[in-house]
């Protein structure tokens, strides 16, 4: 028999595929347990905007239809909103997509993609796909050093990714640091600037002062490009809606790999819905701030070390192997996210959750750990 798995591209044969966090169901069924939380996957626990869900009620009497493959009522809404030309916005099916159509359009065989320690799984993962060589400086108090990325570039790298927030760390990058850095990067190289958790950074409470907007800095730096998704904050990763910004000649190489009607009807209804709802959002950001407050606090009360996050998630060192302690959460009805994969073998990334959900996780937590 023909071995498939030969057949395929070298750097997609030696791919292991991308590990979500545990479904609900599955572990309800596999483990026995209701009402479970899951804590696993960064969403939001206040849900979608109820404008969102009722834009997509009205958009599923079309689904007949395809989508408008050009996004033109979301991009124009987007446009007005970040103060940038429609010809600007690439849209995607959440903004992983974003990342995938960089690493299409610009990088081969022969490049270096760039980004840091402890960094989103999707960098690696992308670049091994194109069968690109990855260059992964060390990260500094578990966020990117920036100096220790522009020592690493190359006249072969293409690409760089900064996560800011970073996940699965929470740290962040401060205006004048990221700034310094990007002045000594090349305008040949793109520099792919990850703001999937940009409207909680962006909120004071979360202690991330300084923070920068990048999509303010993109006539600064013609080679950045900024994504952001509706995944997170705006409650629609069911749906997979994001979005790049950038310079224009940019944006068009984009759309040019962007396959049509990449982003579904109601993905895009219900993202202009969600844009609308300023009120759901508010409460949103202000929840996960409460949240954290909560989260450090029980942490703290246990003994247990964490990284401060701006984001709506936290990782916790657990001072012991991570795996079996979510194995542990798992029989609580408890879904949160080990990190081994990322080089932090003793923590666990935890979602911020309702007050409710805080307490049951940390609850479980000490009783796990007893």
């Amino acid at each position: 028999m023909t071995d498939y798995l030969k057949l395929a591209l070298s750097g997609v044969q030696k791919l292991a595929p991308y590990q979500p966090g545990k479904p609900i169901e599955e572990l309800e069924r596999e483990y026995g347990v209701k009402n479970a939380a899951k804590l696993a996957s960064n969403e939001n626990p206040l849900g979608p905007s109820p404008m969102a869900v009722e834009a997509m009620r009205e958009a599923a009497k079309d689904v007949w239809l395809y989508p408008d493959g050009n996004g033109f009522e979301l991009k124009t809404k987007l446009a007005q909103r970040l103060g940038v030309e429609m010809k600007q916005i690439t849209l995607g099916n959440g903004s992983s997509d974003i990342l995938q159509f960089v690493m299409q359009a610009y990088v081969d065989r022969e490049a270096e993609v760039l980004f840091s320690q402890h960094s989103f799984a999707i960098y690696p993962i992308l670049t091994q796909m194109m069968g690109a060589q990855a260059v992964v400086p060390p990260a500094k108090n578990w966020g990117v050093d920036l100096d220790a990325m522009a020592a690493a570039i190359t006249d072969k790298t293409r690409v760089i990714f900064i996560a800011n927030p970073n996940n699965p760390t929470g740290t962040w990058l401060k205006c004048d640091a990221l700034a310094a850095f990007l002045d000594q990067v090349p305008e040949r190289i793109i520099v792919v600037l990850d703001e999937a958790y940009f409207e909680y950074a962006i909120d004071p409470a979360t202690g991330a002062e300084d923070y920068p907007d990048g999509i303010a800095w993109l006539a600064r730096y013609p080679n950045l490009i900024v994504s952001r998704t509706f995944s997170k904050v705006y409650g629609l990763a069911g749906v997979r809606v994001g979005y790049g910004v950038s310079h224009p000649q940019i944006a068009d190489v984009l759309n040019r790999v962007r396959p049509p009607f990449n982003v579904n009807s109601l993905a895009l209804a219900a993202a202009r819905a969600a844009l609308d709802d300023e009120e759901h959002l508010k409460k949103s950001v202000a929840m996960n701030a409460e949240g954290l407050t909560q989260l450090y606090a029980g942490f703290e009360a246990m003994g247990l070390a964490y990284i401060p996050s701006a984001a709506n998630f936290v990782s916790v060192d657990v001072g012991r192997e991570g795996a079996p302690v979510y194995e542990l959460l798992l029989h609580e009805g408890i879904i949160v996210r080990p990190v081994a994969n990322y080089e932090m073998p003793s923590h666990l990334r935890i979602t911020v959750g309702t007050e409710e959900q805080n307490t049951r996780v940390l609850t479980a937590l000490k009783k796990v750990l007893a």
